[in-house]
This record gives structure tokens, C-alpha cells and sequence, in this order.
């Protein structure tokens, strides 16, 4: 018989070795499930509607139809702020723009510091392991410090984005001015940009590199890649594949009803008689034959995008990707055409804050995915979901949330926002005056002369609340967006929505104070 010491021991042993054996196939379990890779796709000032999904089959996108239909597809996600150089940090960032303060004009024109770079999505999933890359439209500057004004000359992308990025081919604004691509001994990556190439435009040059990376991936490293195309902002000849334009040259692209001819009478004055958006509707959207012309030509663009999509999706089944690959489609703006009266961005209008969102995670079973999701989702959103995706700890700093819960269909939706927050900080007077040394002075005399229309606002699936804060007295705009989603009928003076107005003013503010906080 043995002693209770020897039983001791026994025991002792038997449980070291369960344990062991526990952890063992916890770990064997743990290296199984190796880190899904991510690609995030962005494209400039697409208007969410402009494509098949989001019922609009007149601008001819079979791709991202078809990745929408294996995916997810979000019908509430809107933009923080919807221009591009912020919408973008703020995406990179998951800060909302008051509190990252990068963007095109005073007091808020600060470029990216080094330390705050380094809490971005990119570099997080750097250190961790990840191989990244960068393909496309940078749109935002990164220094050593923070500094004025937010648009240097240079950029320095190699001295100052190199340790982040493994893959880069990028430029400020074109691909054909200042445009720099590493590794530097990657012939074929340099080729894909060669000057004096036939038949190539700029978004089958962002595919081409697109494909580079994935043709040079290792198998035994996780990837993120993050793609920003150039299109389908601009429309002159060179900004459009034409070989594609064939199919659009003729059609009939349907005006959204609030689409206006000439000038808007209802829109406050303070934006009639200084935003850009409006004289850029005078020259470019503001008769049937100017809307027809500019909506051809972004929707060709568009479908070369929705062709690089696809090329993209089967490269990824060609080397047995795609079923541990995220992707993520979306852009950094929205755009008006005409709709309000407007033409440009910025303005918190839903054609200009809301956004197209698509998310195909290729490790979901369908029964989880190949669904619409009516959560409302914020663009501050998308760095943190991306870190959380790649098994890591979200940082303090980053404001958004983790929508991967929602995703897999896990949140606890009674628990999820009902209110979304975004902010205009641009005025085009400002903007003109961007590289002056008294940028503050002109910034403060235009709101001493009531000619600032900087806005924030709130946006719930009924409500839309606008202030312009600036403006003595203040501008406020309230609509009901399930009775009226073309936001025509501003209810602001109507007694009947006092207590609706009460409550949304009170939470802008009480957003507002959050996006403020720097906890970073």
C-alpha cells in the first residue's frame, strides 16, 4: 500500500501532467488558428450609393456586389468627418478629428507626429508580426513632431513612414508626382509605375501593386495592406480609364431627387455665401448635361475599381488566401453631385457623411456573414476593429469601437451606440490662406464676421442634428431621416420637436467633450 506522502506525490504528479497536457493543446490550439490577414480598401470621394449594392445597378459593380454578397454590408456607417486628409487619420488613428487635429486649415492643420503614427493601426500590426504594405493615396503628412501647417512641401515618406510600412507605393495626390515605391530593389514594383507606359491608368496601376504584394508575400507571415485609390475623385481624361468609359459614354444616370438646378434657396446662408460646394455646383453639377457628364466619368471609375476588387479576390483564391483574409471595403468621403445644391464634401448632409462599408471575413461561416447590418458604425471604428482583429489590445487612445462583435454576430446589440458623432472643421477661405504666417488672425476674423460655417453634429437612425457653432446666433438644422432621408424639411422651429432637439443638442455637446478627450 502506499503512504499518503507517496499518495501525495502520485496525485501531485497526475495533476502536473493534466495541466501540462491543458496547456499543450491550448498552445497546439492557439498556433492552429494562425492571425487572419487584412486589407483595407479605400477609394476618394465615392458617394456610398454609387454602386450595385446600395441600389444603384446603373454604375455597374459585379465585384463589389459580389464580395458584399459573401460579406457584410453595413446600411448605418458614416464618417467623423468627411473630407479627406482628417477622414483618413482619423480612420488610421480611430481618433476623432478635434482630437487628432490633422487636417487642411487653422487652428486644426497640424501634420501626423511620429508618436502618434506609431499608434496607428499599421504600426501596431507591425509590431506584432505582421507584414504591411501601402499602396495609393497617402493624403496626410507624418513628421517627427506635430507641426504647422498641415501641407508641407515634402513628405519624406521613406524617412518618416519606413519603419511602419514593409511595401510602399504612394504619393500625396497623383501617382504621377512625387510617387515613391520600396523595397527599392523590386524591379517590378518600380515597372508597375514606369513613365511612358501604354494602357495603364492610375487604378490599374494601384491593382498591379496591389498584386505585387500578394505575389511576394511569405507563406509564413500574416500580412495587412492597407490600399487607397486615387479614384474616383477627378475627371479629366487622364483620371479616367477610358477603355472603360465606353460602356457609361451614353447612359442615363438617374439624379437622386434632391438633386437641385442651379441655386438651393433653403440652404443656410452662412453656406450659400461661403462654402466651396457651392459655386463648385454652379460649374459642375448644376444642369441635367453637367450631372450626366461628371457621373459617367465616376462611374467608370468606379467599375475600374470594382475590376481591381475582383483581381484582387482571385489572386487571394489562387494562393489559398481568401479564407483567412478580412477585407474591407469603404471610402474616405462621400461626395454631393448636386444633391442639396452642392457639389463638394465636408458639409454633414448623408451624401457627404455617409459611407459605404463592406467587411468579407473569409473565416466567418455564411450563416454569419452574407447579411446587410443595421448597427451604426462610425469611421472612428475602423482602427480599432482592425487591431482587435489581429488579436491585439486596443490602446487608449483609439475612440472608435470594436465592431468584430457585431460582425460575428456576438454584440450584445442593446449594449451598442444608438448616436454617432461627426464634425466639419473646413472653411474654403482658410484653405486659400493655408500657408500664411497670421492664419489664426484671418481664421478669427472670419468668425468675428460670421462667414464660418464649421459644424458638428449627431446622427441616430431617426435624427439628424446640425449646429453651426461658430455662427452668431448659432445655425441648427434638425431632420427626421426615416420620414424624410433626403433631409428636406428642416424642422428646427417646429414646436412639435422641441424636446427632440432639447436631447440632441445636449448630446452633440456631450460628444463633443468626448472627441476632445486626450487620452493618448
Amino acid at each position: 500500500m502506499h503512504s499518503l506522502k507517496q499518495i501525495s506525490s502520485i496525485a501531485l504528479v497526475m495533476l502536473l501532467s493534466l495541466m501540462t497536457s491543458g496547456q499543450s493543446k491550448i498552445n497546439k490550439a492557439s498556433e492552429a488558428k494562425p492571425k487572419p490577414n487584412i486589407i483595407f480598401l479605400m477609394t476618394d470621394d465615392q458617394r456610398w450609393d454609387n454602386m450595385g449594392v446600395y441600389g444603384k445597378p446603373e454604375f455597374n459593380t459585379p465585384n463589389i456586389d459580389k464580395l458584399a454578397a459573401e460579406g457584410v454590408v453595413f446600411d448605418q456607417a458614416f464618417y467623423a468627418v468627411a473630407i479627406c486628409m482628417p477622414s483618413r487619420v482619423t480612420m488610421l488613428t480611430g481618433r476623432y478629428n478635434s482630437n487628432h487635429r490633422v487636417s487642411f486649415v487653422a487652428p486644426d492643420d497640424y501634420t501626423l507626429s511620429q508618436n502618434d503614427f506609431s499608434k496607428s493601426y499599421p504600426a501596431l500590426l507591425k509590431n506584432a508580426g505582421y507584414r504591411t504594405g501601402f499602396i495609393g493615396k497617402v493624403g496626410f503628412t507624418v513628421t517627427d513632431e506635430a507641426t504647422r501647417p498641415s501641407m508641407p512641401k515634402e513628405q519624406f515618406y521613406k524617412e518618416h513612414m519606413g519603419g511602419v510600412f514593409d511595401f510602399f507605393a504612394g504619393s500625396e495626390t497623383r501617382d504621377r508626382k512625387g510617387h515613391v515605391t520600396w523595397p527599392e530593389d523590386d524591379v517590378e514594383l518600380k515597372n508597375i509605375y514606369k513613365e511612358g507606359r501604354q494602357n495603364s491608368g492610375r487604378t490599374l496601376r494601384t491593382g498591379e501593386a496591389m498584386m505585387r504584394f500578394i505575389d511576394t508575400q511569405p507563406e509564413d507571415q500574416p500580412f495587412c495592406l492597407s490600399v487607397s485609390f486615387y479614384a474616383v475623385k477627378h475627371d479629366n481624361d487622364k483620371d479616367v480609364y477610358m477603355p472603360h468609359f465606353e460602356q457609361f459614354k451614353k447612359a442615363e444616370m438617374e439624379a437622386p431627387d434632391n438633386w437641385v438646378e442651379g441655386d438651393n434657396p433653403v440652404l443656410p446662408t452662412v453656406v450659400k455665401e461661403n462654402a466651396r460646394g457651392v459655386y463648385l455646383h454652379k460649374k459642375r453639377s448644376s444642369t441635367p448635361e453637367m450631372y450626366q457628364r461628371l457621373v459617367r466619368r465616376f462611374a467608370t471609375q468606379g467599375y475600374t475599381v470594382d475590376e481591381q476588387v475582383g483581381f484582387l479576390v482571385e489572386k487571394l483564391k489562387e494562393k489559398n488566401m481568401l479564407e483567412n483574409t478580412v477585407i474591407i471595403y469603404t471610402s474616405d468621403n462621400g461626395r454631393f453631385q448636386g444633391s442639396h445644391g452642392l457639389f463638394d464634401k465636408c458639409l454633414l448632409y448623408d451624401e457627404s457623411v455617409k459611407a459605404p462599408l463592406i467587411i468579407y471575413d473569409g473565416r466567418m461561416s455564411e450563416s454569419k456573414r452574407q447579411r446587410r447590418e443595421k448597427a451604426l458604425i462610425s469611421s472612428v471604428d475602423m482602427a480599432p476593429t482592425i487591431v482587435s482583429m489581429a488579436g491585439l489590445q486596443v490602446p487608449k487612445s483609439m475612440q472608435g469601437r470594436d465592431i468584430s462583435r457585431v460582425l460575428s454576430k456576438t454584440e450584445d446589440m442593446s449594449q451598442w451606440r444608438d448616436t454617432v458623432f461627426m464634425e466639419d472643421l473646413f472653411l474654403a477661405a482658410m484653405f486659400q490662406e493655408r500657408y500664411k504666417d497670421n492664419v489664426d488672425e484671418l481664421n478669427q476674423n472670419l468668425i468675428e464676421n460670421n462667414k464660418s460655417y464649421r459644424s458638428r453634429g449627431v446622427r441616430t437612425e431617426q435624427w439628424k442634428y446640425i449646429v453651426y457653432y461658430e455662427h452668431t446666433p448659432k445655425i441648427e438644422e434638425l431632420y427626421d431621416v426615416i420620414k424624410d432621408p433626403s433631409e428636406q424639411n428642416n424642422l428646427v422651429n417646429n414646436p412639435e420637436y422641441t424636446a427632440v432637439l432639447e436631447k440632441l443638442r445636449a448630446k452633440t455637446e456631450e460628444m463633443y467633450q468626448v472627441a476632445l478627450n486626450k487620452n493618448n
